[in-house]
């Protein structure tokens, strides 16, 4: 089920703001926090963060999670017309996933030096894949970041 918002058009701050209340959640359970909202016509279809390390699940991304909570709440394997709001760049596979699900919209907070899939390691060759994604990168990225560089720095204590 979507959740409705009483007022109109939402925001990119906004619903990036909603993915790092996720990451946050998932800092709080020890687990990398990563949070991401899928969001269709200016609703919440499906919200979720990081779940790696508690379903012992290399997959359980946040990407990953709200793609396929959305893709049953919307009863179709793809979700044009869609964004998705993550509070870190994509690894390859998370992107992987937005493709197939023919997702609109990227937008994402911080750069993954790491293993970020868009920009950062990897830079994805649009030109030879048929589907067009828009992608926006940096909102709210001081803050994405930051929490990840908390919950680092705290583990290495």
């Amino acid at each position: 089920m979507m959740e409705k918002h009483m007022s109109g058009k939402r925001n990119d701050v906004f619903f990036m703001e909603m993915a790092l209340e996720q990451s946050r959640k998932a800092a709080m359970k020890g687990e990398v926090p990563v949070g991401a909202v899928l969001v269709l016509d200016d609703e919440i279809v499906s919200r979720d963060h990081n779940r790696s390390v508690s379903g012992n699940d290399a997959t359980a991304h946040a990407e990953i999670l709200v793609i396929r909570d959305a893709c049953r709440k919307m009863k179709n394997y793809r979700l044009p017309g869609s964004a998705i709001y993550v509070t870190l760049e994509p690894c390859a596979m998370c992107l992987g996933a937005v493709i197939q699900a023919r997702i609109g919209r990227l937008v994402f907070g911080a750069r993954d030096p790491k293993s970020g899939a868009c920009v950062s390691i990897i830079r994805f060759p649009w030109e030879k894949v048929n589907h067009r994604l828009d992608v926006r990168e940096g909102v709210l990225a001081e803050a994405c970041a930051r929490i990840l560089k908390e919950f680092f720095k705290n583990r290495r204590r």
